[in-house]
Parts: C-alpha cells; sequence; structure tokens
C-alpha cells in the first residue's frame, strides 16, 4: 500500500488514512499559513526577491543570474521557485527574469507566457518567438 493510502478500519469499516511519513510528517498542507510563514522568512528566498528587485526597468535576466548573484550559483530553478512562492503582496517584477538564452519558460498556450510578453512589451523590451533581444540581458552584480 502506498505512502498516506487510505484503508477500511477492521473493526468499524470507515476508512483511515495513515498519517505522513518521513520528511512529508513535518511539512503543513500546502497554503496553510504556516508554510506561508517558513516560505517568508527563508533567507535564500529573501536574498532571491531581493535581486529580482534589482533587474531595472527594461532590462531582463535569467533564473542562474538572479541565483548567482544572491549567492546560490547553480540554483536556477530554485529561483524559479522564489517567484512562485513570493506573496503578491510584495508585487515582484517577476516577468524581468527569463530562462536561459533569454526565453521565455512558460509554455506558449499558456496566460502565464502571455502575461509575462505583454509585461516586458509594455517595458520596451522587443520579445520575438518567445525570446528576447540578448542586448537587453543584464548580468547582475
Amino acid at each position: 500500500m502506498e505512502r498516506g493510502a487510505s484503508r477500511r478500519d477492521k473493526v468499524s469499516g470507515r476508512r483511515r488514512t495513515r498519517a505522513p511519513v518521513g520528511r512529508n510528517a513535518q511539512r503543513p498542507p500546502r497554503g496553510s499559513a504556516s508554510r506561508q510563514a517558513a516560505v517568508e522568512d527563508n533567507p535564500a528566498l529573501q536574498a532571491m526577491w531581493h535581486v529580482v528587485c534589482t533587474i531595472p526597468r527594461g532590462q531582463v535576466s535569467t533564473y542562474g543570474a538572479v541565483a548567482r548573484a544572491a549567492g546560490f550559483p547553480g540554483r536556477a530553478r530554485q529561483a524559479g521557485f522564489a517567484l512562485r512562492v513570493a506573496p503578491a503582496a510584495m508585487r515582484l517584477p517577476w516577468h524581468r527574469v527569463v530562462g536561459a538564452g533569454g526565453r521565455i519558460a512558460f509554455p506558449k498556450s499558456s496566460p502565464h507566457y502571455a502575461e509575462q510578453a505583454r509585461r516586458l512589451r509594455a517595458e520596451g523590451v522587443r520579445v520575438r518567438q518567445g525570446r528576447v533581444e540578448p542586448r537587453v540581458l543584464t548580468e547582475l552584480a
């Protein structure tokens, strides 16, 4: 039986679920207040949020460059995670971060792709076939 799967109680016949085992046991449910507080207190995520805020209007950077500038080289995926879990109240300029080679990381058919392309164009960044021009890519310090 899989971890967390339900089974029937032998006496009552009611369904019961197993408690999470291993590292899932400590993890609060998604979207819970305690999980959100844990995300906001994470110094790595805060460093990445700070770096994203320093990207100037009309310029873009890559997930890898954001991670390097935050002091976490090789953690481009963590930079993406940081943007995904950032509280909306922070109003991060998430649209200024693109994938390697200047491409928008979202699938072309997704609303996120259209929104990122729209926001970049509004800042004067040319987006062609899902990529930004190399001259607008900025290397962060």
